[in-house]
């Protein structure tokens, strides 16, 4: 069965070269995943910012629900003094207990050094391992210079990222197991 590929992006700023990234990644995953793949919701977190702490607003809760559904969802940010954005961290706060119990989440953060290439490893990804999601492997880090605006470039350099880790296998294997128990849509 074809899986759902989900993307939250936590950038601030709307339409960010961290989307790009996103959907570079997103289209990545699609390309190694052996039993296909369709793209699912964007969520583009800076489309909301102002609503994320107004009491009772709803977009952050359906934002929520609609990525719930994905049996992958990449989540991404720019990295802000050595982590993931604070937009990123409220969004996800809002996320029900077990969110993420039994899908497929892969972490991505974008800085302008390789200095900050652990951060995913050590910020974003144990905030994903904690709303239930199983990581198949190693965060994703891209640097800014890999950011050119050519998404065919960067989609391959990501599948081949994914495929030198081992991700790619365990992303396979993670969905596969997902679908066969039901965890999926």
């Amino acid at each position: 069965m074809s899986a759902l590929i989900g993307t939250l992006v936590g950038n601030p700023r709307p339409a960010s070269r961290t989307l790009n990234a996103a959907l570079a990644l997103r289209d990545a995953i699609g390309q190694v995943l052996t039993d296909g793949a369709s793209n699912g919701v964007v969520v583009d977190s800076a489309e909301f910012a102002q609503e994320v702490f107004t009491p009772g607003a709803t977009r952050v809760k359906e934002a929520l629900a609609e990525l719930g559904g994905a049996d992958v969802l990449v989540v991404a940010s720019p990295t802000y003094k050595a982590t993931y954005t604070g937009l990123l961290k409220s969004v996800l706060d809002q996320a029900p207990a077990g969110w993420l119990k039994g899908r497929v989440a892969v972490p991505l953060l974008v800085a302008a050094s390789d200095k900050h290439a652990l951060a995913v490893e050590l910020h974003l990804r144990p905030v994903l391992v904690e709303l239930g999601a199983r990581v198949p492997g190693p965060g994703v880090f891209v640097n800014e210079a890999q950011l050119t605006g050519d998404h065919d470039a960067l989609t391959a350099a990501l599948v081949e990222q994914l495929t030198a880790t081992g991700t790619a296998d365990t992303l396979n294997a993670l969905v596969r197991s997902a679908q066969a128990v039901g965890v999926s849509r």
